[in-house]
């Protein structure tokens, strides 16, 4: 059986005027590493309809970053919220909750999301997100705009906890590298997969990962060593990670904990031959 999970949850704050200016912070043509210390209070952004809300962007769609998808951790304190949070209709979205508790409301069917708390949000649906509990509540917010095809519905909304879903070890590790899928993914409703990632200290992806998927990651838990195209970069939980589509990728898990990680790939859907029409 899994551990309970301790989820890594940015603070803010502002680093002292004795702190050294060397960081961790990396943007190439190929991949990005924001680490944790750079999510402070002066990056963060406030949205329209979002009320007692900060959010850290830590992804979207530019020109030689993320393409596919945009990705915020959201921080609402007591009493904040929103009756009107997503304002483009063709976008679907994924929460993952790694602090306090929300109150979401899909076409008027109300849910508790607590930590490890997990929801789909198809294009269209109609929902609204608020924190009545006493204490900061704190989540991952993924976007992308949905892929449609003729003659396959859009997926439906749905609700989880990580905690009811057993991880699926990758093979011929002795479920070491282990994934937990929210989605099946041979269901192509879906274009996107956000998933957890899960390696036991020691545990390795043992070969140079090349694919057409673009991916954001997020550390959970834990430390490695990733390989991210020709460098080797140490992440640590609270970190993130965009790779470029066919960005070589491989990594070892340091311990002395687990290492997990939030994924994010595009998924199920032709190549676009004309991305600019």
């Amino acid at each position: 059986m899994m551990d309970k999970p301790n989820y890594f949850v940015p603070q803010g704050g502002h680093p002292p005027q004795t702190d050294l200016l060397t960081g961790r912070a990396v943007f190439t043509e190929a991949y990005a590493v924001i680490p944790k210390g750079v999510m402070r209070d002066i990056v963060t952004s406030v949205l329209p309809f979002w009320d007692k809300t900060r959010t850290w962007v830590i992804a979207r769609p530019l020109s030689g970053f993320a393409e596919t998808f945009s990705q915020y951790i959201v921080e609402v304190s007591p009493g904040g919220g929103s009756a009107q949070p997503e304002p483009d209709p063709e976008a679907e979205g994924v929460l993952f909750v790694v602090s306090g508790e929300i109150a979401l409301t899909i076409a008027g069917t109300a849910h508790r999301l607590g930590k490890g708390g997990y929801a789909f949000l198809p294009p269209g649906c109609k929902w609204t997100l608020t924190n009545d509990g006493a204490a900061p509540a704190t989540f991952h917010w993924i976007r992308k705009a949905y892929e449609a095809i003729p003659g396959i519905p859009a997926p439906d909304a749905f609700v989880t906890n990580e905690a009811a879903i057993a991880p699926v070890g990758m093979p011929g590790t002795d479920g070491r590298w282990a994934t937990t899928r929210f989605v099946d993914p041979l269901d192509v409703r879906h274009d996107m997969h956000v998933n957890i990632v899960t390696f036991e200290p020691g545990a390795v992806i043992p070969f140079l990962e090349t694919h057409v998927m673009e991916h954001g990651l997020y550390v959970l838990e834990g430390k490695a060593v990733y390989k991210l195209n020709r460098d080797w970069v140490e992440v640590e939980a609270g970190d993130f990670m965009w790779l470029r589509a066919f960005c070589p990728q491989a990594c070892y898990a340091g311990g002395p904990g687990r290492f997990r990680y939030l994924l994010y790939k595009d998924s199920n859907r032709h190549m676009k031959l004309r991305p600019f029409r």
